[in-house]
């Protein structure tokens, strides 16, 4: 079945790209939307401060909900013009409780949409990827700017490792990959090992599609010494690919904050339309 909610997570400050972008994807599929407003409290002044900074806190802080109640008029009144189901609500947590927060709202819809606009956004951003997927249970959409996004795409490229990260993004793939023209397997320097993708790399999870009638094509890739993100957006160019489908940090964070990874490269820097998941 095809995603039926929506959750556009949009910070208070941010213009209405990101909410039109998810006005479309509803309306392609006939979906609900939920839309987020999130504004960051600032912490309460504690220690020695000068005389009045507790009340320009207090101004600040008024000044922000009332912003934030504004702007929740206005996201209501674009999605009732564009005529599609939809919820607004709005948070206002000190920036520790916002990951929470962004996750537990994710686990009620099918899908978080992460926009140009939220990606430019690099405090929220972060937090708003780390709630969807790791305290929801849920995919997340990325959508670069200037790229086209659809969920219902005719050429998928699947990112495959055999991890359960990719398993589990194929699994919230099934129907759109079922639905699209072609979906290439995609794995860079395969593991032959039988612990691994076996003798013959990505004929498992070939089979495994193919019995929920998905047409498969099995690319196997050096990577020639380059990144495996590197060579998977190439790839993707060369196959007119409209969607990549990828598991999201098959290492630690921790490892990828540091050293890097193919998850930050591929958040960082993608021109393609993502859909992630762990």
């Amino acid at each position: 079945m095809f995603f039926k909610t929506l959750l556009s997570v949009v910070g208070i400050d941010q213009p209405n790209d990101d909410v039109l972008t998810a006005i479309g994807l509803c309306s392609e599929l006939n979906a609900q939307l939920a839309v987020m407003v999130i504004a960051m409290a600032e912490l309460p002044p504690i220690g020695d401060y000068p005389i009045g900074t507790a009340d320009v806190w207090l101004k600040q802080r008024q000044q922000d909900q009332d912003n934030l109640v504004k702007r929740v008029d206005e996201i209501e009144t674009l999605v009732q013009d564009a005529e599609i189901s939809a919820a607004v609500t709005d948070e206002y947590p000190e920036p520790a409780r916002a990951r929470h927060l962004i996750g537990r709202r994710a686990r009620y819809a099918d899908v978080t949409l992460i926009g140009p606009d939220l990606l430019g956004n690099v405090g929220l951003k972060k937090k708003a990827i780390d709630g969807a997927l790791f305290e929801s249970g849920r995919p997340v959409l990325l959508i670069p700017r200037n790229s086209k996004p659809t969920l219902k795409p005719k050429r998928v490229l699947l990112a495959w490792d055999s991890g359960v990260e990719c398993a589990r993004a194929a699994r919230e793939a099934l129907d759109f990959m079922a639905s699209a023209d072609e979906v290439h397997v995609t794995m860079i320097d395969p593991d032959t090992s039988s612990i691994a993708n076996g003798a013959e790399p990505g004929a498992d999870i070939a089979a495994y599609l193919a019995h929920h009638g998905v047409k498969i094509i099995v690319d196997r890739l050096p990577s020639g010494g380059d990144p495996i993100a590197t060579v998977l957006r190439q790839h993707a160019t060369d196959i007119a690919a409209d969607l990549i489908v990828m598991g999201g940090y098959g290492h630690s964070r921790v490892r990828e904050l540091i050293f890097g990874g193919v998850t930050k490269s591929m958040i960082d820097d993608s021109e393609l339309p993502i859909l992630m998941a762990r």
